[in-house]
């Protein structure tokens, strides 16, 4: 019986991860070899991440594969979504990439709009105007002159720059490249006159390649500082959310699903983009999906908030924190996640009260009551949203799916089936890694569609089930939320 082994590099944007997943027959094994962080530098009044620091801690983990003797089918890579490296003419990184976090962008969408109006760019791509989109990092970059730019031969995304690193080849991953405010999802190439707009063209980016395509082989360098072969390196949904999402069994766009992590990604898979003035209007983005599906969504910033809040409170474990906020009074203090107030705040905590005292609510006095606030109020955010999707597909929701890290939580989730009131079901929390796994497994042509793989899968999968309750007690809450939501 053959085996095969497959690497998922699994990069967010707290940490990495190196996970090898082995196929037997019809069992599977899934093991994380290596977790490291990704580093974010503050350097010159910018955000930017090391990227040869993650290219090593990359190099690590194989290195780690190849020391148990293992040599594996492919590869496959995803990351965060819109940030971009440089390369120069002799194919050398010209700079460290920009960070999505970096405050530079910010005002970038007014600024470009006075060039196109807002109507005619989401008419043109689908996508939801956030400022760190990959557009208005290149507008900001390009009014500034930054002679990166100016100078690169090649620009490659995250994912297909450690691709590039690992065997020499350029390429442009299909999902990665719908995160930039540039693709035309009907077409699923480079809209010409956004780039024009830009001083750039489509040579600048490697070739076009589909999750599932081979980009290389790992250099005859890699081969020597890892220790493995000439091991293939596949094209995956190398937008990690791509790769998530690809995991979710939905059958119409009657399940939701909810990629909740630090960010919160909710929305349907829809075999067309949903383009139109209500979806504009709505900042709903149209981004791209295995088996040329798309992925209607909204960006919801998710546990974000609590991750910010815990830096600030020292080593407290998530199990004492969601007790406390058990004992917490449900609804005391509202908060819009969304607000720009929490983007990047220094304090999340004192974000939190300027936010209450704005909206004339009591701030917290204690960690529980944060907690309840930042967890109530993200349900409450999962409800207004799930009606927003309802309106532009014209299809009732019936049941949320949710994967990713906040698939663990318990509080949360029930709080979402709460406020939603529809049943919620719980997929992976290693999402991003299992959709990376299985696009890889498909590519061999021997482990049947995707589905059949996931179904192989899915004895590692301890999914959850949630049914609403209180439901007078949340639409109470409901009605708390919209009267202080607000956008500050």
């Amino acid at each position: 019986m053959l085996e095969y082994n497959f690497v998922a590099v699994d990069l967010g944007a707290t940490s990495g991860r190196v996970i090898l997943a082995t196929f037997y027959g019809k069992s599977v094994n899934i093991e994380e070899i290596y977790r490291f962080p990704s580093p974010i530098i503050q350097m010159c009044g910018h955000f930017y991440w090391d990227l040869p620091a993650i290219y090593q801690s990359v190099l690590k983990g194989l290195k780690m594969v190849a020391e148990r003797g293992i040599t594996p089918t492919s590869i496959g890579i995803d990351t965060w979504g819109v940030d971009v490296a440089l390369f120069g003419e002799d194919g050398a990184m010209l700079s460290l990439p920009h960070s999505y976090r970096d405050p530079h962008t910010v005002g970038a969408p007014e600024e470009f709009f006075k060039r196109m109006p807002r109507e005619e760019l989401y008419e043109r791509t689908g996508i939801q105007v956030m400022n760190f989109n990959t557009l208005f990092q290149f507008d900001t970059m390009r009014r500034n002159g930054c002679s990166a730019l100016a100078a690169a031969k090649k620009i490659l995304f995250i994912p297909d720059a450690l691709a590039y690193l690992l065997t020499g080849e350029m390429v442009t991953e299909y999902t990665i490249a719908s995160t930039s405010h540039m693709i035309d999802p009907r077409t699923r190439k480079w809209d010409e006159k956004i780039l024009e707009m830009l001083g750039l063209n489509a040579d600048k980016f490697g070739r076009q390649v589909m999750p599932g395509e081979k980009i290389g082989t790992l250099t005859q360098e890699v081969q020597r500082l890892t220790g493995l072969g000439a091991v293939n390196v596949v094209a995956v949904a190398s937008h990690d959310t791509g790769s998530a999402v690809a995991t979710v069994p939905a059958e119409d766009m009657s399940m939701a699903y909810l990629s909740s992590g630090t960010w919160s990604l909710m929305g349907v898979v829809s075999p067309d983009p949903i383009i139109t003035e209500r979806s504009q209007q709505l900042n709903f983005t149209n981004e791209g999906g295995v088996s040329g599906t798309i992925r209607v969504l909204k960006n919801i910033c998710g546990m974000w908030l609590l991750e910010r809040c815990r830096a600030e409170w020292g080593d407290i474990s998530y199990g004492e924190l969601i007790a406390q906020a058990e004992k917490a009074e449900p609804f005391r203090s509202i908060i819009n996640p969304d607000a720009p107030c929490f983007a990047n705040p220094e304090s999340m905590t004192v974000a939190i009260d300027n936010y209450c005292d704005a909206t004339n609510q009591p701030k917290p006095s204690c960690i529980g009551e944060y907690v309840r606030t930042i967890f109530e109020s993200l349900a409450l955010r999962y409800r207004q949203v799930v009606g927003m999707l309802g309106e532009l597909t014209g299809v009732k929701v019936e049941q949320l799916y949710v994967i990713g890290g906040g698939a663990k939580n318990d509080m949360l989730n029930q709080f979402s089936s709460n406020a939603i009131g529809v049943p919620v079901t719980t997929g992976a929390s290693e999402a991003t890694a299992w959709g990376n796994i299985a696009v890889q497994a498909e590519g061999t042509k021997q482990f049947g569609g995707f589905a059949e793989i996931m179904q192989m899968c899915s004895p590692l999968l301890e999914s959850k089930h949630y049914e609403p309750q209180d439901k007078e007690l949340w639409q109470q809450g409901y009605d708390k939320f919209l009267s202080v939501y607000k956008e500050i």
